[in-house]
């Protein structure tokens, strides 16, 4: 179905109005499950006072806070659908993975049209359980053909509930989490905060990420990937990736209106 969630309300008194748009009659109880869904994937019920108080004087932090007050963290994905996009974002620029993410969308997806729009919605696992990786890596994802389709299997299979993992720990689920084929240390800490919400899942971090903090931390071009952790945990505590959540969006917000010339040479978008 399609959803379109509208901004109703102001700063201190927040409101979403959320339109529905299906092709039959929807209950009442799947339309109050769909809200609850909708609650969780973008952390709507989030108390941010304690991130406030803990953070808000930091100087790098505080004007993201100041022009982005509420700002949760928010992931429209269902598990498999982000673990999809995870793999296509591995060890390649930003580029490279909208090109084959397209191209899977382009293969499997189904497209729909709502509210004037025509969109791609995703493909279900189940879809790409008889496609086989030479048929994957001819859509030029490359090595990334094995992660897509054993993942799909995985999910298609039911062995894993990802529902369930929303009320477990941070160590049990990223346990669960490395268990899933392609799925490693980089990329799970994405995964703990984006889709269940552990504002303090960052303990490792990438070449390209480890370039932009050397910038916003240090103002240097690199500084060694150990210094940076400390200096996140050092700064920022347990909400060390919320915290850093705001920064990058401040970030690629103020990339949009002005230009920012190192930042381009990282991502070449």
């Amino acid at each position: 179905m399609g959803i379109k969630m509208s901004d109703r309300g102001t700063l201190n008194e927040p409101r979403i109005q959320l339109d529905l748009f299906a092709n039959r009659p929807l209950s009442a109880d799947l339309v109050d499950a769909l809200a609850e869904e909708l609650v969780w994937r973008f952390d709507l019920d989030a108390n941010l006072a304690g991130f406030i108080e803990a953070c808000g004087d930091d100087p790098v932090l505080a004007p993201a806070l100041e022009r982005w007050r509420g700002m949760r963290v928010g992931s429209s994905y269902s598990l498999y659908e982000y673990l999809a996009v995870a793999i296509v974002l591995q060890n390649t620029t930003v580029r490279r993975s909208v090109q084959m993410m397209q191209a899977l969308f382009d293969r499997f997806g189904s497209r729909v049209t709502f509210d004037d729009r025509d969109l791609c919605g995703f493909w279900q696992p189940e879809d790409l359980t008889s496609v086989s990786e030479e048929e994957l890596r001819q859509l030029k994802v490359g090595y990334r053909a094995k992660s897509i389709s054993r993942i799909a299997k995985f999910f298609a299979e039911g062995q894993i509930d990802a529902l369930s993992l929303r009320d477990r720990g941070r160590e049990e689920t990223k346990d669960e989490l490395l268990r899933l084929y392609g799925v490693g240390p980089a990329s799970v800490w994405y995964i703990l905060f984006e889709v269940f919400h552990h504002y303090d899942a960052f303990d490792v971090i990438s070449p390209w990420e480890q370039k932009i903090y050397s910038r916003l931390l240090f103002d240097s071009e690199l500084e060694a990937a150990d210094v940076v952790l400390e200096e996140v945990r050092k700064r920022w505590g347990p909400w060390r990736m919320l915290a850093a959540h705001y920064v990058f969006e401040d970030l690629f917000w103020r990339r949009r209106n002005q230009s920012v010339p190192w930042l381009e040479k990282l991502i070449r978008l």
